[in-house]
């Protein structure tokens, strides 16, 4: 008797976990979302009207408090130049952080020489928008302003695995979505 329930109740259980988990991510091919953020200087930008050509970009969330998303940032600044040349890729790094430490990221950001577009979201809009929970969340938009990948953390190395993405995406090819 209760095998046969378990039997019954584990394909509804994995249905359901399946369409949460898309729920809680961007689909793929989804485009970039139509909400202000912040330049350096203060300005408003529709984030949405981010364009590279034809060519694909990176959209990395991270934080001045968060050192994983400075090692990441590191690491990509340290390769950025070779990557624009081989695959033209550019880079926007969006920066999470509110009131509190937002006068922290342009010192940060000229400190450490990164030559990425920067943001910030000071009211979250763009994170909630894209479904962004913890940083460094990555992104990788294709030529056309679709999300067509993303990866959540950062460990040393995986610059290597974002590279091969970047390469596939520049080559017109398709990649896995979650990571």
């Amino acid at each position: 008797m209760y095998k046969i329930a378990l039997q019954l109740l584990l394909p509804v259980m994995l249905l359901t976990l399946l369409s949460a988990q898309a729920q809680d991510s961007p689909s793929a091919g989804r485009p970039l979302p139509n909400v202000n953020v912040k330049t350096l200087t203060g300005e408003n930008f529709v984030f949405n009207k981010l364009e590279n050509g034809g060519k694909p970009m990176v959209v990395d969330f991270w934080a001045t408090w968060c050192k994983p998303c400075i090692e990441e940032l590191n690491a990509i600044h340290e390769n950025y130049e070779a990557w624009k040349e081989e695959t033209g890729v550019k880079v926007v790094a969006v920066s999470l952080d509110d009131a509190r430490t937002m006068n922290r990221v342009a010192p940060m950001v000229n400190g450490r020489a990164w030559d990425f577009e920067v943001y910030i979201d000071p009211n979250a809009d763009l994170k909630r928008s894209m479904n962004v929970n913890m940083p460094p969340h990555t992104f990788v938009v294709n030529g056309k302003g679709e999300i067509v990948w993303q990866h959540v953390g950062y460990a040393e190395g995986n610059e290597l695995e974002l590279l091969e993405v970047i390469r596939k995406v520049a080559a017109g090819e398709s990649v896995s979505e979650f990571k």
